[in-house]
């Protein structure tokens, strides 16, 4: 994947071999980030750390105000001279959480940094600072009547927040500007009955900043859709428990911010930017600890080792050569060749060196980089009228790897970047779960708005969520595949293995056997369209 041609050339054979064969679909679900290689920066001056993304370090899993989620760049696609930074906090806020529902911190430093010549430090950062308000004490009510808008009486407790634009020299700030000044926050969305229009407290968070930019802060739709049931020894251990978006009802804390894209590359000839975020908090001394941090998605979750995870979140991206083994001898890949027995690529892996920290030749790699984890973003590719989930490795360079945009599906795409898409290892290996259960919007934030906290008639009638956080009923005829018996290896057609692994409780008759069981997919992207 040096290029459109070369991407493009892929899908073309891809195509080819669907005609040979049936495409499988190997069920592994949120492992399939390992050929991240490690996550972007520190602050300023990186100190204590823990970690990031969704509830995979210790520390931090305790901390959910200051986890980091996902981090998003993308060329707006209905402002395409406007690049949008979105970053999310808070993994699984149950909608129903009252009576104190979610908020930022108000004792955090949130930073998306921008390294606009590739030397993998920040040359701006924006920092986001949050401050809580309440308009009585004497009630245990988030909100003491109908809230219809965001500065109604009714809404009992309120956050408000402000926006810095640093400008960063060698790790060193060398100018402060204020771009935004007391705006106010989106809430929590309580339920139908507290307010019954959510969509115009959304739309009324979404405000102008200096500079020409516009800004959004509040709770959203938690955007990340995979399954997370890996994590219950591969999917069940015989899987079982597969092709469900465990994110689905979820909700996330969120900012986003959509600015001039010339104010964030160095230039036209130089378009490329990386972008990373961190979370500091305030320790016991007054000074910040950096506890989270984020550029590509499922990191610090799937590619480093427990021993590392804390060094790894305190350390900046310039020195991010510390951890290239984990890069270079994935641990994932060696894991599925063990289980599935899908052959893992040769060692070293340069090519997601290429991929995950320098950027990939001819479409996101800046002249003259230096290693270091962070999501790159081409500026001069604009955005796609018909944008494709699998981004690049379907001839859409607008997507992922090349930045992310809410709708890419990293899981399949980082899946089949592992197991050696790019080394000649053709394969459609990916999750089932190929997109957000809620659909995104067409204007800025574009972010899902968030699952109410309504169970009753009135969240139905609305067609709210009535099941929690996705933990009802499945419907499992929209995702799991007919079980069928792998086939001998001898006995494949011109070489090529057919791997398919059964899903499906309902499959009477057909039973779950081997390691190598995997997703029956055919067609599968015939029906997204391709």
């Amino acid at each position: 994947m040096t290029a459109s041609t070369e991407a493009t050339g892929n899908r073309k054979t891809r195509k080819g071999r669907r005609t040979h064969r049936t495409v499988a679909v190997l069920a592994c679900g949120s492992l399939a980030a390992a050929g991240v290689a490690g996550t972007a920066a520190g602050p300023l001056a990186p100190r204590s750390a823990q970690a990031s993304s969704h509830r995979e370090a210790p520390q931090i899993s305790g901390q959910p105000e200051y986890d980091t989620t996902d981090v998003y760049a993308f060329q707006s696609p209905d402002k395409p001279d406007t690049t949008t930074l979105t970053v999310n906090w808070w993994p699984f806020a149950e909608p129903a959480g009252g009576p104190n529902f979610y908020k930022f911190a108000t004792d955090a430093q949130y930073d998306v940094h921008v390294d606009s010549d590739g030397d993998g430090q920040g040359d701006l950062v924006y920092r986001w600072t949050f401050k809580d308000h309440y308009r009585s004490g004497d009630t245990f009510l988030y909100n003491t009547g109908q809230v219809t808008s965001l500065d109604d009486k009714d809404l009992n407790y309120y956050q408000t927040y402000d926006i810095d634009l640093l400008r960063l020299k060698d790790q060193k700030v060398v100018s402060s500007t204020k771009i935004a000044d007391d705006l106010t926050a989106a809430p929590s969305n309580v339920g139908k009955a507290s307010m019954p229009d959510y969509q115009k407290l959304r739309d009324q968070a979404v405000r102008p900043v200096a500079g020409g930019g516009t800004s959004f802060a509040g709770q959203a739709d938690d955007p990340f859709f995979l399954d997370l049931r890996a994590f219950d020894l591969l999917y069940g251990g015989d899987l079982s428990e597969v092709g469900r978006d465990t994110l689905k009802g979820y909700n996330v804390q969120s900012v986003a911010l959509q600015v001039p894209t010339s104010e964030l590359r160095q230039s036209a000839k130089q378009p490329v930017i990386g972008v990373w975020s961190t979370t500091q908090r305030k320790n016991a001394s007054g000074g910040w600890s950096q506890v989270s941090r984020l550029g590509n998605p499922l990191v610090n979750e799937l590619v480093v080792p427990v021993k590392d995870k804390d060094r790894f979140n305190a350390s900046a991206p310039w020195n991010d050569a510390q951890f290239l083994k984990y890069v270079t001898d994935p641990e994932l890949a060696r894991l599925i060749e063990k289980i599935y027995g899908i052959k893992a690529p040769a060692l070293p892996r340069k090519d997601l060196i290429a991929v995950f920290l320098t950027g990939v030749a001819k479409l996101n790699q800046p002249p003259n980089v230096r290693p270091a984890e962070a999501l790159r973003l081409n500026t001069a590719i604009p955005p796609t009228a018909q944008p494709k989930r699998l981004g690049v490795l379907d001839g859409d360079n607008a997507g992922y790897p090349n930045g992310r945009r809410l709708a890419d599906d990293v899981v399949d795409i980082s899946l089949q970047v592992v197991e050696g898409e790019l080394v000649g290892q053709k394969n459609d290996l990916g999750d089932a779960v190929d997109a957000n259960d809620q659909p995104f919007g067409k204007t800025f934030p574009y972010l899902a708005l968030p699952a109410p906290g309504s169970r009753g008639p009135l969240a139905k009638k609305s067609g709210g969520s009535t099941n929690g956080s996705g933990q009802g009923a499945v419907d499992r005829s929209a995702g799991l595949r007919t079980g069928l018996r792998p086939q001998d290896e001898a006995t494949g057609d011109g070489g090529d293995t057919l791997l398919i692994a059964s899903a499906s409780a309902g499959a009477v008759g057909l039973a779950l056997v081997g390691t190598g069981l995997l997703w029956l997919r055919a067609n599968r992207r015939a029906r997204a369209g391709r």
